[in-house]
């Protein structure tokens, strides 16, 4: 079956005014309905990479198009409508008195009517359980709570592709799993999401797709598993697996088609499926 393209870049490269190169020969494919993973050390080009989706930075060379239009004859207002991106930091997002009036904020600048602000609000504090929080302000929500108002208020103006900076940056196991689902649900309702990510775990476990940068250059592009089994790129990237890879890469027990979970290692082992 043949994956919808959503966004194009073709031969992409950024020099910033000090004569850094941020992007070097960037080629890729972003699918519809696909969770993407980009991975890299700090400096690696994946800020740099996503805010060429959005338009607040425009290439030196080459080309991007989201929904086969190119990006650098759109403005950025018109580009927020297609591609919506989470803060890592949440509070940077943030400023209305209410969850409420958070998530309505992006409604109101798209001119809707009263009405469909109301709808549309009622289906997000639904699919996000905020149901219990609508009267609090943000601002004195827990960091994970911020996180989740924080996407919830982007989501809310239904772009077609999210990027999440860094979702699971001080949340704790319960946050990442709530992220973690909530990814998945988005997902299901047709969205496309990328992760930009140092929490190898949470890429391992729900991302489809993994993209590894290093020296503003795409090295690797495969499944969780074709990524992190690759130790040559792993160790060339400075990035440590998830210690469930790290072990079956020890034990030969990952192939390019594997999800390692802790289920299936227990099963390589109990059948002694392996060699050392």
């Amino acid at each position: 079956m043949n994956k919808e393209v959503v966004a194009h870049i073709e031969n992409l490269e950024h020099t910033y005014s000090s004569g850094h190169k941020a992007l070097i020969d960037i080629n890729l494919d972003i699918y519809k309905q696909e969770i993407t993973a980009i991975i890299g050390q700090n400096g690696s080009g994946k800020t740099t990479l996503s805010k060429h989706f959005n338009g607040l930075l425009r290439p030196t060379a080459g080309k991007i198009f989201v929904n086969g239009k190119d990006v650098a004859s759109r403005r950025v207002s018109e580009m927020a409508r297609e591609v919506g991106y989470v803060f890592q930091n949440p509070n940077y997002q943030l400023f209305c008195p209410t969850v409420l009036e958070e998530i309505r904020f992006g409604l109101k600048n798209l001119k809707l009517s009263d009405e469909e602000i109301k709808a549309r609000s009622r289906e997000v504090i639904e699919e996000f359980d905020l149901r219990g929080m609508v009267k609090k302000q943000p601002v004195t929500l827990s960091s994970g709570s911020k996180k989740i108002v924080a996407l919830a208020s982007v989501y809310a103006m239904d772009p077609e592709i999210l990027f999440l900076d860094e979702p699971t940056t001080g949340q704790d196991q319960y946050g990442k799993t709530k992220l973690g689902l909530l990814s998945r649900k988005m997902k299901q309702l047709g969205k496309t999401i990328i992760i930009i990510s140092h929490d190898m775990d949470f890429v391992a476990e729900y991302a489809d797709r993994v993209i590894v940068m290093n020296e503003s250059r795409v090295i690797l592009d495969g499944t969780p598993a074709d990524v992190f089994s690759n130790e040559e790129v792993m160790k060339t990237a400075h990035i440590m697996p998830p210690q469930i890879y790290a072990i079956g890469n020890h034990i030969h027990a990952v192939s390019s088609e594997t999800r390692l979970s802790v289920m299936e290692l227990a099963k390589v082992l109990a059948e002694g499926d392996y060699c050392l």
